[in-house]
């Protein structure tokens, strides 16, 4: 069997983690298995759906790696839905509806006042409609018997139809509901595997009638415990916290795209950096039902790790011209997020703000200019630098290198010294330490 997967945004907003954590277990699972992975735009919806969010999720996506196979849109499909729901309408599976919401609130409130499941409640067959009113679509469940599958994640599923409300699928409008068109959709484009998350489970039941109606052998089902943040449910934007504002604030997505693979599951969280690593170990045996919880400073970590590993080739059409690859890799082992090497560029290349040193180490940058002027700076001027200085001073430790690195890049942090001492080059340094010295 090939592997057919499929992520189905709404474009009536922009994509959060959730959202992006479901299309890259689709994207997984089809690239362990060689298969395919398409991206569905469910825009049935045309008051709510919108071109600019269809255009911020193929972005989004595009930023994450995530390449579709192929792209369909619901709106480009309303012959077919139209075709199958007569092939429904004519055995009898879908029927007309006139009750105004209002009605089935009340009905609903009867029932449950009678301690009674709050099913809707099919009319006699041959029920007079009411002149004039334009009916609602429902699909009629076979209560014949359970509805029952083994999902990969939950294990067995088990559902009676005759607790289920006979779905509406068609508004009075003639509008499309979610249920019937991706039914549709997923037996047209040969959908496999379908990977969503828990919230679904009950949309899932009522589905795999509809792919029995439609004499479709319906697709093997994976539903993932949803992802929940310190303030619960995932909103849109994780609070202020967008996929767009991620990539904006420098992130990489190889950090996201590593944490969100192994969320809720079993196996460690590791930096990793490409989808190909990914989809060696995804597996959904090893999911877990509790909710799988996100938090954004994961994400800064495993993007510290992914930057300190990462080849300079990876990054070069990323970085401020003047860093070579030699500056690259002495910087990166600090660096938290790619845009910080920027702010080493002055440091390494041009003019700093002469450092505030305590009196007390005035005497030492003194000596340390003096030194550094006569060290040849082809070996290792660093070492050779502070070894004669804990000879002549007795300092060591903090008391030694602390005053060194302030005078000569401006920060009390920052990479390792020998090699980022080299960069700055003996004119710049010797111009530095004499400058903070007085």
């Amino acid at each position: 069997m090939t592997v057919v997967t499929r992520f189905a945004p709404s474009p009536t907003g922009r994509l959060h983690v959730g959202n992006i954590r479901t299309a890259l277990h689709n994207a997984l699972f089809s690239l362990r298995h060689g298969g395919r992975f398409l991206l569905r735009i469910d825009d049935t919806d045309r008051e709510r759906s919108r071109e600019e969010y269809v255009a911020a999720i193929v972005e989004d996506l595009d930023w994450l790696g995530l390449k579709n196979d192929a792209m369909v849109r619901q709106s480009e499909r309303f012959p077919l839905y139209e075709r199958e729901f007569e092939r429904l309408r004519a055995g009898g599976r879908v029927y007309a509806c006139y009750e105004t919401p209002e009605e089935l609130e009340l009905r609903r409130k009867v029932l449950l006042g009678r301690g009674l499941p709050p099913v809707y409640e099919r009319k006699p067959e041959g029920s007079p409609a009411p002149e004039g009113v334009p009916p609602h679509w429902r699909f009629k469940l076979d209560h014949g018997s359970l509805i029952v599958w083994d999902d990969l994640v939950r294990g067995r599923q088990q559902f009676d139809p005759k607790l289920i409300s006979d779905p509406v699928i068609r508004r009075a409008d003639g509008s499309w509901l979610y249920l019937l068109p991706s039914v549709i959709d997923d037996i047209d484009l040969g959908i496999s595997h379908i990977v969503r998350g828990e919230d679904h489970v009950s949309n899932s039941a009522v589905q795999l009638q509809m792919f029995a109606a439609l004499g479709a052998e319906a697709p093997a089902f994976a539903h993932e415990a949803l992802l929940v943040a310190a303030e619960g449910k995932l909103s849109k934007r994780l609070g202020s916290t967008g996929i767009d504002a991620m990539r904006d604030s420098g992130l990489e997505p190889m950090a996201l795209l590593s944490l969100l693979a192994r969320l809720g599951t079993s196996q460690p969280v590791e930096a990793h950096h490409g989808l190909h690593e990914l989809a060696e170990g995804f597996d959904f045996g090893t999911f877990g039902r509790a909710p799988a919880h996100f938090d954004l400073a994961e994400v800064e970590q495993l993007n510290a790790r992914l930057l300190h590993q990462t080849d300079y080739a990876a990054v070069a059409d990323r970085l401020p011209a003047e860093i070579d690859e030699p500056q690259w890799m002495a910087l990166r082992g600090n660096l938290a997020r790619l845009d910080e090497a920027r702010d080493w560029v002055p440091v390494i290349h041009g003019e700093i703000e002469t450092a505030e040193v305590v009196p007390d180490d005035k005497g030492l940058l003194a000596e340390a200019a003096d030194v550094a002027a006569s060290l040849d700076w082809s070996g290792d001027p660093w070492h050779e630098l502070t070894d004669a200085l804990k000879a002549s001073t007795g300092r060591k430790g903090r008391m030694l290198f602390l005053p060194l690195r302030v005078a000569l890049t401006g920060r009390g942090s920052g990479p390792e010294m020998a090699p980022l001492v080299k960069l700055i080059g003996q004119d710049r340094a010797v111009a530095r330490l004499h400058a903070a010295s007085h």
